[in-house]
């Protein structure tokens, strides 16, 4: 059997869709539920964030989670294959009155991505002091408590209501298929297969 762990919310939804085209049954979790066992499969529904971890401990032997989650979290597990879905950038937003200096030594930038943000702005050659938050981003720059934030973006809406504007973009991300190194190791046939059929799934084939 196979250990799956998903992130609640649409990326397991859209994940279980893809299972439904491959195996022609309906993969749904029970109302609460955060374990579903469906043939050779056992889907965990885990936080967004745990992903990795749960993967990179063996407590499932393969994973789905976005790319900026992979990067921030720095674990070391195996990335099989971009699904597509989920889609979304790490941007650096800033007040829209405001320009990006580069010339500054110093930045103060809120996230909750501390290492996707240390390591670009070290690229840049900038210091930077990060105030990490865990939600309500955009108000740092509003109230003064940063100069700038790295987050999240989807459409853009959410920073454009609140003022703000995409100064750069950090990343591209999206939902990857992972697997942790040692059941990759002793369930090859198993994962290869599945990554197979998921492939075709995600690109048409």
């Amino acid at each position: 059997m196979l250990t799956i762990a998903l992130p609640k919310g649409r990326i397991a939804e859209e994940t279980l869709d893809i299972f439904e085209t491959i195996f022609g049954n309906a993969f749904k979790f029970e109302s609460r539920k955060l374990i579903l066992e469906m043939g050779a499969f056992r889907f965990l529904l885990v936080r967004n964030q745990d992903v990795p971890t749960y993967v990179a401990h063996q407590a499932a032997d393969i994973g789905v989670v976005g790319l900026d989650v992979i990067e921030e979290q720095g674990l070391d597990v195996v990335r099989l294959l971009d699904l597509g879905i989920g889609r979304c950038k790490v941007a650096v937003g800033i007040r829209n009155e405001d320009e990006l200096d580069w010339s500054k030594p110093q930045m103060k930038v809120a996230s909750k991505m501390v290492n996707i943000t240390r390591n670009y702005f070290s690229k840049k050659a900038m210091g930077v002091e990060v105030i990490k938050l865990y939600g309500s981003i955009e108000l740092a720059p509003l109230v003064g408590l940063a100069d700038a934030i790295v987050d999240i973006v989807e459409t853009g809406t959410t920073m454009k209501e609140n003022g703000l504007k995409v100064a750069e973009t950090i990343m591209e991300s999206s939902a990857h298929l992972i697997a942790n190194k040692h059941s990759f190791l002793a369930k090859k046939s198993e994962i290869m297969d599945l990554y197979t059929q998921m492939e075709k799934v995600v690109c048409g084939a």
